[in-house]
């Protein structure tokens, strides 16, 4: 009984810490993202409200939640609030499965830093990511508006097409380690002392690319194309619940997917791999703390290298993004899948 109680406290503490971390960072990532657009185009961003603009993610919360809460007239309201629901609940439901750390001990507790290490959790993480394509449909359908349904129809045939290659992408370290779990991939690298990022370049590629446009981030983000659609499939949403979708499918999935990418191929929270020489850690001074802030300045880098892109490159049209998934992306990762396979067994023998 005594450990019952225990493992419901720790899980509670976990759930409460991802999260806040998750919510709270997912804010002020859209104040990192104002400020790297802005030093890229040599203008300060946001500086007025708060030190260097570090209030300005709660006055924009607040603005939104001040807002008319409007509802299109002829629009299905059930649905119309369903599509929020799905779009956010799966999204935070990822950081479920993702491992921060490796396990250690609180008073006499052990204590893994992932909220459950199920063997299907990397099964799980794209479960929980194919409920976008609902979210997405139901929000154009439900708002009764012709250019909310396009924006919808394109969105939802990006993620779809997107969908399968990020699967078959991250097949290749899964026939790596040998396993579902997110925490005993990592765990598997560590041991085999090489991140597989060394051994699956190709996949590794192809998923940051099928990650841009599984997000609707630049240069993938036909769903919105201001010129054509005003704002896509949210356009008939308004004040907060306007908000929530970019909250979410900008932020929240991208990080998401880059800690995913992180567990992969970069060895989730090992220091620096020298291929086939071993690990570098040169935050080794930090002692316990190095593994996460090793997690973290990698979660960091590809966000980082997101954001880099999104203010670079043009956007592309709707026939060149699906046209590269289904004839260049998924056979590469097909291939990916078929050398692993034949050399994975060479490898670990």
């Amino acid at each position: 009984m005594e450990g019952l109680v225990i493992w419901l406290i720790v899980t509670f503490v976990k759930i409460l810490v991802i999260l806040g971390i998750v919510l709270g960072v997912g804010a002020y990532l859209t104040l990192v993202e104002r400020k790297v657009a802005a030093h890229i185009q040599r203008r300060p961003g946001p500086m007025v409200v708060g030190w260097h603009g570090l209030l300005q993610p709660l006055a924009d919360g607040l603005k939104l939640l001040t807002k008319e809460d409007l509802f299109p007239r002829y629009g299905n309201r059930f649905l119309y609030n369903l599509a929020l629901v799905l779009a956010l609940v799966p999204a935070t439901l990822v950081f479920a499965v993702i491992p921060f750390g490796p396990e250690f001990e609180v008073f006499g507790v052990k204590v893994k830093p992932i909220l459950t290490d199920v063997n299907i959790g990397l099964l799980l993480v794209f479960a929980l990511g194919s409920m976008a394509v609902f979210a997405i449909a139901l929000a154009g359908w439900a708002s009764n508006s012709k250019y909310a349904l396009i924006g919808s129809m394109r969105k939802a045939g990006i993620v779809i097409s997107y969908e399968v290659v990020i699967t078959f992408a991250a097949m290749g370290p899964l026939i790596l380690a040998g396993t579902l779990s997110t925490y005993h991939i990592v765990q598997s690298q560590i041991e085999q002392g090489l991140w597989y990022v060394w051994l699956q370049p190709i996949a590794f590629v192809v998923y940051m690319f099928a990650m841009l446009a599984e997000t609707g981030r630049v240069p993938f983000d036909i769903q919105e194309a201001e010129a054509e659609l005003v704002t896509g499939f949210t356009v008939e949403y308004g004040g907060m619940k306007f908000g929530l979708f970019p909250l979410v499918e900008w932020y929240i999935e991208v990080l998401s997917l880059s800690a995913i990418a992180v567990v992969l191929f970069l060895g989730g929270w090992s220091p620096i791999n020298i291929p086939f020489l071993g690990f570098v850690d040169p935050l080794f001074f930090l002692g316990p703390l190095s593994p996460f802030i090793w997690f973290i300045l990698k979660v960091s880098l590809l966000f980082l290298f997101v954001l880099w892109l999104h203010w670079t490159l043009p956007r592309y049209r709707i026939d060149q993004i699906t046209e590269t998934a289904w004839k260049v992306m998924l056979p590469l990762t097909l291939l990916n899948i078929l050398l692993t396979a034949i050399l994975a067994p060479i490898l670990w023998r």
